[in-house]
């Protein structure tokens, strides 16, 4: 049988590009070359995209050569130069191993469906509305789902610091990871906090913080044929948790520990699990996604965000969660995989 040729998109210029080389790196120790022909393209810092020969520490020194994905149907795959001249390389479809901006908001999934090739992961829709966390706040409060209550600024906008309820986290709208989140207790820090978070964006979160045990899901599949992962938990030691703003964080946070299974009820566990399926489905997820979740003392689940191409690094929550319900990391790249190939969506 012949291998299916799989492209892995990696790196890219959001800020969460050394995530997303390590999630690569990761996807390619798992990867079964008896199944798959993978096409490693690194997109730079900068923007170039390079075919090379994996996604090693020094991948833009290691035989690179320039490529693109071809947004014409029937090339259908990527366009590679060599010796002055391009060649093309036809693909089965696209596994995308990146995020933040530029990777899991749409863009590319819009390049990719402009080329016709299946890719793994959310459409454009909804790979936008998860991206911006306050219009995944309204699609899912106005189902019926709990969110923050929270406020919106933008770009060079005043907020009157008297009204709002001490305290609040303030946050990029629209970036991954915790870049640019900070914790406000005072009316005081208002002000730096915003201004740290427009480093990262214009658009401003400011939400009124959620007392509870943070609790995520991992999410894998389409429609109603879902595959849910085991439910893990952060136990903070200080502050907040800062996802991937660890200085060693393969050897651990310096503030939180991620327990799975979490440490909750069969009851909570089971809430859990159905309030992150019932937002994956409002928010027109497909392929996979992380749906991170608050659960208060009295029972209640509300919603902090949703991930659509989370991190698969060796110390990332999604693979862990999903090995945690019995699927290994290489079996959930063979989900992915079939997924993709056997969606539902006629236009792809």
């Amino acid at each position: 049988m012949d291998r299916l040729k799989v492209a892995i998109l990696f790196g890219g210029c959001s800020e969460e590009h050394p995530i997303s080389v390590k999630s690569a790196q990761e996807v390619a120790k798992h990867l079964d070359i008896e199944k798959y022909e993978p096409f490693y393209i690194g997109i730079t810092k900068s923007g170039a995209w390079k075919l090379c020969d994996g996604p090693g520490a020094n991948w833009e020194n290691n035989n690179c050569r320039p490529a693109m994905l071809s947004p014409d149907r029937s090339v259908h795959g990527l366009l590679v130069l060599e010796q002055g001249q391009y060649k093309t390389i036809r693909l089965d479809m696209v596994l995308p191993v990146l995020h933040g901006k530029l990777g899991e908001d749409g863009a590319m999934q819009g390049l990719l469906e402009l080329s016709g090739i299946p890719y793994v992961g959310c459409d454009i829709q909804s790979s936008a509305l998860c991206m911006d966390k306050s219009l995944a706040y309204i699609v899912v409060r106005n189902a019926g789902i709990a969110t923050p209550n929270f406020w919106i600024v933008t770009a060079d906008e005043d907020i009157d610091a008297d009204r709002l309820p001490y305290p609040v986290v303030v946050k990029p709208a629209r970036s991954g990871s915790s870049f640019g989140v900070s914790k406000v207790s005072r009316k005081e820090e208002l002000l730096s906090a915003v201004e740290t978070a427009r480093q990262y964006d214009s658009k401003v979160l400011i939400e009124e913080a959620v007392v509870g045990s943070e609790v995520g899901c991992a999410i894998l599949g389409n429609d109603l044929d879902v595959i849910v992962g085991e439910v893990d938990q952060i136990r903070l030691s200080h502050g907040f948790f800062r996802i991937h703003q660890e200085n060693n964080p393969e050897s651990g946070s310096e503030n939180s520990t991620v327990i799975v299974p979490a440490d909750i009820s069969a009851e909570a566990r089971l809430l859990v699990q159905q309030t992150a399926k019932a937002i994956y489905r409002t928010l027109g997820c497909r392929g996979l996604s992380r749906v991170d979740m608050f659960l208060k003392e009295d029972g209640k689940v509300v919603l902090n965000e949703v991930n659509t191409l989370p991190g698969m690094t060796s110390y990332s929550r999604y693979p862990r969660m999903m090995a945690g319900a019995g699927l290994p990391f290489a079996e959930v790249i063979d989900r992915m995989v079939s997924f993709a190939l056997n969606g539902k969506d006629d236009e792809r």
